[in-house]
């Protein structure tokens, strides 16, 4: 199943619903891409909800870990929410869930970006 999108607001947070393969090739470019188009339109609060992908691979963890770092340098915030348990997998093993803030409930994901932006202000 190729990957799919869906891209929504709630407050002040992007949330994209991701479903299917995030793997080398179009799908991994295409969050690359994604994520860039939202940078460029300041959407710097950003919540990829996984809980549709049924798989990931070593470049879809690449795809990840750019488009987290590209957030970053921009000042803002991506965070991971309900991660399957084949993705939870990966991220322990790989160890980015070090790296990540990984939420399993929507509504307090949503809470958090606006709490962790208190914090820095």
């Amino acid at each position: 199943m190729n990957m799919t999108t869906n891209i929504r607001q709630v407050g002040g947070v992007t949330i994209v619903d991701i479903s299917g393969r995030i793997v080398l090739g179009e799908e991994s470019a295409a969050l690359r891409d994604l994520v860039g188009d939202l940078l460029s339109k300041e959407r710097r609060q950003i919540l990829f909800n996984l809980a549709q992908v049924n798989y990931i691979d070593s470049a879809g963890l690449g795809a990840l870990v750019g488009a987290f770092t590209s957030v970053r340098k921009q000042k803002g915030e991506l965070k991971l929410l309900n991660l399957t348990n084949k993705v939870h997998d990966v991220m322990q093993i790989t160890k980015l869930y070090t790296v990540f803030d990984i939420m399993n409930d929507e509504t307090e994901s949503v809470k958090s970006f606006a709490q962790s932006t208190a914090a820095t202000a």
